[in-house]
């Protein structure tokens, strides 16, 4: 499905040149458990010693590998040894028989790195309850294991979905005068929303840091990147971010190293943003990009569900489809976020213009300029609650009739 893809309006020419990470090693395969032609089958091979942390979906019907590696995460204080992804089958609302898929899945794996089960994290994508039996993917691991290394290229196109275009993103720093990586990979085009939005990612950093640290990072960095996006308001069962620190480079990090942790989490926050946005400029069926800044809410969580109410109503989206300068469902959306705002401190801006103020439109609005932004590709919408100190910036997608095409026949 996703090879015939009309590709997004803000798919980059090319992928990017993304550096080695040293203690990663890839390998990719065709499994056929629901494409033909292309991998579908991820295989990650990490240092022994790999440090890991994860971030997962708050879904209350969450896929088996989600359960899993929350799990095993536990298990083993967050120490990794493989990351198994396969993409066209979520393994999910699929029963005992899929949390065995999962187990066997991870036992096979390894088995042939000579490593704990609980060591191997295990994520899928793509349609929900259908089981399926882990020979799919574990016939294909000691080929993978010994066959030729994957490019960071064929990894982000192997976990595809609906996706039009591989996502990833690379940024580095220095510790001590010592170089640093920070690698991402990632999936996601529909079924997007926080708490996260439908997607894979995956971030690898070459640098020494603890599995305690780095989950700390990784919690920070998601909250304002993966869980400020959404596309359709849709979470799904299988969101999962998952980092890596391999600890084979010549930096390393710790809680008592202040400098270190600032630039290393840094990076860690710029791979996270750029893949954030990746997903959204990937938005099934998308024409726009929209940006939506909300200030000068009582609180910061005030400020997000205003921003999402936003970004996640559908009548603002197929208006921003239309190019149509429609404010009144700006304030509509605002309105039934839930939060008590005070009509005459309410302002709301489109593009730079300042379209209502004081409970009614603005004296110099200009309908025809506010138009001219609509049909621009990027779209800027700002809302200034009253005076307080909460603010967020979240990121979103039009809804046109593409989208209801992608989806009508996902399971086709």
């Amino acid at each position: 499905m996703s090879l015939d893809l009309a590709p997004s309006p803000f798919a980059p020419e090319r992928f990017p040149d993304l550096p080695a990470i040293a203690g990663v090693r890839l390998a990719v395969a065709e499994s056929g458990l629901k494409y033909a032609g292309r991998p579908d089958l991820l295989l990650a091979i990490l240092a022994r010693g790999t440090q890991a942390a994860g971030v997962f979906t708050r879904s209350a019907t969450a896929a088996a590998p989600v359960l899993l590696c929350r799990e095993s995460l536990r298990t083993t204080g967050g120490v990794a040894r493989a990351l198994v992804v396969n993409a066209g089958n979520a393994n999910a609302f699929t029963g005992e028989r899929g949390m065995e898929t999962a187990w066997q899945t991870a036992v096979e794996a390894a088995g042939l790195l000579e490593a704990d089960p609980e060591e191997v994290m295990v994520c899928s994508t793509g349609v929900i309850g259908e089981p399926f039996d882990a020979k799919a993917l574990t016939r294909h691991f000691r080929d993978m294991l010994h066959g030729p290394e994957a490019t960071w290229e064929q990894a982000a196109r192997a976990i595809m979905t609906t996706d039009t275009y591989p996502k990833g993103a690379h940024a580095g720093g220095q510790v001590g005068g010592k170089p640093f990586h920070v690698i991402g990979i990632a999936k996601g085009s529909g079924m997007i929303a926080p708490n996260m939005a439908t997607m894979l990612a995956y971030v690898f950093t070459d640098i020494e840091a603890p599995a305690d640290l780095l989950q700390r990072l990784l919690n920070e960095c998601v909250a304002d990147t993966f869980n400020c996006i959404t596309v359709d308001g849709d979470t799904s069962t299988n969101d999962t971010v998952l980092a890596f620190a391999t600890g084979q480079g010549e930096a390393r990090v710790r809680e008592d190293m202040p400098e270190a942790v600032a630039a290393f989490r840094e990076a860690l926050h710029a791979v996270c943003h750029d893949l954030a946005l990746q997903i959204v400029k990937d938005g099934e069926g998308i024409s726009k990009f929209v940006t939506i800044r909300v200030k000068s809410a009582p609180d910061a969580a005030a400020a997000r569900r205003i921003a999402m109410s936003i970004a996640n109503s559908p009548l603002v989206k197929t208006a921003i489809a239309g190019e149509d300068p429609n404010w009144g469902r700006i304030v509509m959306a605002v309105g039934k976020a839930g939060v008590e705002v005070d009509q005459k401190r309410l302002k709301i801006w489109i593009g730079d213009q300042l379209v209502a103020e004081n409970g009614a439109v603005a004296p110099d609005y200009d309908e025809a300029k506010a138009a001219e932004h609509m049909k621009g590709r990027e779209i800027d919408i700002a809302v200034s609650v009253g005076e307080g100190g909460g603010e967020i910036t979240v990121y979103t997608c039009d809804l046109t009739h593409a989208y209801i095409d992608i989806n009508a026949d996902y399971r086709s």
